[in-house]
């Protein structure tokens, strides 16, 4: 484990288990325990047991943890930690392991002196997780025996008993989600799963983390253990990425209970990543702790540069000059973490800006003054990312002028709705005149608005700013969205909160979608983070027999529509076309099948992982061809949840 591990106590037993309230309404409303009872809450199951064992890893407890998928969907979560206690707690009366798994809110991570640091804190913990299994049962590994309990649906069908001896400590959970609560699927998605993990492995340096499948067909084991913790980190975000340097600056510092790491890196590209966790919970939001270092940073970075000379006279980087380019990993372990936000993912103790601030400004000045050649390379990077805004703003000016934004003058290629509340309006971006021209026919022009994009739009992925104003490609949906890009892009300008891109289902349409997904991204990242954009879902298949036409949009959908077409004679004959691409369709068959509200399918966009997006934007739009070929093939993962 790493030098910031530290252990606590020796003993964990029944008297650091606290009972906070009982467990009550989690079966009625699962969604205010687990975010919901879609993909996400059935994997965010997992997330709470592995949890449990990595905070025992943050106590200094535990080196190993395995999550396997069953067959079944079967989870099993082991680790080698103390085991959960299972004395007699004394609030209760009860063995410690029934109340974790029987009481909400009950753990040894409210003051009990079970744990320093937890970031299981602010989840819901085994309870619901129990609650909302068909089965679970759990051993325990402690005092040289093995102790065993089963639940159903919450309710104890096993009490705890002794079943064998142990010459090991630790506890192994095994669970089978309740198809009642999860309704959508029950199905585990084993790469989200190792996605979550290695981000774990990364955050915990030296903890081995074992990822297994073993549903039949799909049989696959990784182990991850990284030694360099969150410097390996920033190696993996940077993988297909050029460094400005090759050294990784990694910072670290402590006070009092709360320790903080960082580890920063600067690249080729235009894109800020900055990637930050308390407690091991990823603050999507940022906080307290990305504050301190921005505000560091930039100071750094503008006193190194007067003091070597390469900032002249009054000449200063802005704090968005000084990150352009840059990948950040930040790490605060602390005792009493306070998340804020929508979403409780922003960390808002104050005393981590001013720690993070502290080690920066001491440890990054340090370093540059003992690497000059680094220092060099990051300032003139600033120094152009500086020259390179005010070039944009120049070429906005300019675009303005010559496009009449400020006028409100729409673009040729828009044809727009009449609906003017921008909560009512859709905007479909369509490829091609051909496809166009039946999206115009069919739509609903009160509320519905039509903008034909064509040709290959640019690689936004290795553009500045001022590259992208006055992109004849991009510069009709700029003036058409009304909200800016970049930091000037303003959400309560944008005339639409429906953007459908509307592409063929073929690699083409797949590379174009990509193409202005990478845009939203890069400048318009708002757009997909307030659930903004979709991804139309047209059909594959038409379907004829005599005068009754359907249509599939699956090879799945296409076998069963055709079997439903013949039921009353197996000998009919139906008549099946696939769709080569919107242009095909006439306005009737676009309308009815894609844009009519009442029958059509939406993806929306979501950014689930901010770290993994991030790194499929940069092999799509990077100059390594087989992995973006790859990823086509298997069309964007992220484009998921249903609208209908």
């Amino acid at each position: 484990m790493s030098d910031l591990s530290e252990k606590i106590t020796q003993e964990y037993d029944a008297s650091q288990i606290q009972v906070l309230e009982g467990l009550e309404a989690v079966r009625k409303r699962p969604g205010m325990y687990i975010g919901s009872t879609s993909s996400s809450g059935l994997h965010h199951l997992v997330y709470e047991i592995a949890d449990n064992a990595i905070d025992e890893a943050l106590a200094g407890y535990c080196k190993n943890i395995s999550v396997t998928i069953e067959q079944g969907d079967v989870i099993r979560v082991t680790d080698d930690g103390r085991g959960i206690p299972v004395d007699i707690q004394e609030q209760t009366g009860k063995p410690a392991l029934e109340v974790v798994y029987t009481v909400l809110h009950a753990g040894g991570k409210f003051g009990g002196g079970g744990y320093k640091v937890s970031g299981g804190l602010h989840g819901v913990g085994a309870s619901v997780v129990n609650a909302l299994s068909e089965w679970l049962e759990v051993q325990v590994h402690k005092n040289g025996n093995i102790y065993e309990m089963k639940f159903s649906r919450g309710n104890i069908t096993q009490s705890m008993k002794i079943v064998g001896k142990t010459d090991h400590t630790g506890t192994s959970v095994r669970f089978k989600p309740d198809p009642e609560m999860f309704t959508d699927t029950t199905v585990y998605d084993f790469e989200i799963l190792r996605k979550r993990m290695q981000e774990e492995a990364f955050l915990n340096a030296g903890l081995s983390i074992t990822i297994a499948d073993e549903r039949e067909g799909q049989e696959q084991s990784i182990t991850m253990c990284y030694e360099g913790g969150i410097r390996e980190f920033i190696s993996f975000l940077n993988c297909n990425k050029t460094p400005v340097h090759e050294k990784i600056i990694y910072m670290t510092g402590q006070k009092d209970d709360t320790i903080a790491e960082l580890a920063m890196q600067y690249t080729d590209t235009y894109n800020e990543v900055v990637v930050s966790f308390a407690n091991n919970v990823h603050t999507q939001e940022g906080g307290m702790h990305e504050e301190g270092f921005r505000r560091a940073l930039t100071n750094v970075l503008n006193s190194y540069g007067r003091k070597m000379n390469i900032l002249k006279n009054e000449e200063k980087v802005s704090g968005e000059d000084c990150r352009e380019g840059i990948t950040c990993v930040i790490s605060v372990k602390l005792t009493e973490a306070q998340f804020e936000g929508q979403t409780k993912s922003k960390l808002g103790n104050s005393e981590v800006r001013t720690l993070v601030n502290n080690i920066v400004s001491d440890k990054l000045e340090q370093f540059l003054e003992e690497n000059p050649d680094v220092g060099k390379a990051i300032l003139e990077k600033a120094l152009m990312a500086n020259r390179a805004r005010e070039a944009a703003r120049k070429a906005r000016e300019a675009v303005r002028r010559k496009t009449g934004l400020e006028s409100g003058q729409m673009p040729d290629k828009l044809q727009d709705c009449n609906e003017r509340d921008p909560s009512l309006c859709e905007l479909y971006i369509v490829e091609g005149d051909s496809a166009a021209g039946s999206a115009i026919g069919g739509r609903d022009s009160r509320f519905q608005a039509i903008l034909a994009m064509w040709g290959k739009m640019l690689n936004v992925e290795k553009a500045r700013v001022d590259k992208i104003y006055g992109n004849d490609k991009l510069q009709p949906l700029i003036t058409a969205l009304g909200a800016g890009i970049g930091d000037e892009f303003n959400i309560e300008k944008l005339r639409y909160h429906k953007i459908i891109i509307m592409s063929d289902a073929d690699v083409d349409g797949a590379h174009i979608r990509t193409l202005l997904l990478t845009f939203f991204f890069r400048y318009m990242r708002q757009l997909i983070e307030n659930g903004y954009v979709y991804s139309a879902v047209p059909p594959l298949y038409k379907l004829t027999r005599g005068k009754t036409v359907r249509v599939a949009y699956s090879d799945a959908e296409r076998d069963r529509v055709s079997a439903e077409m013949r039921a009353d004679n197996p000998n009919a004959r139906i008549e099946i076309n696939r769709y080569k691409g919107l242009g095909e369709m006439d306005k009737h068959e676009l309308w009815e099948t894609t844009m009519d509200p009442e029958k059509r399918t939406l993806r929306r966009i979501t950014l689930e992982d901010a770290i993994m997006a991030d790194q499929i934007f940069t092999i799509l739009m990077g100059e390594e061809v087989e992995p973006r070929k790859e990823w086509i093939e298997r069309n964007a993962r992220y484009a998921i949840n249903l609208d209908v």
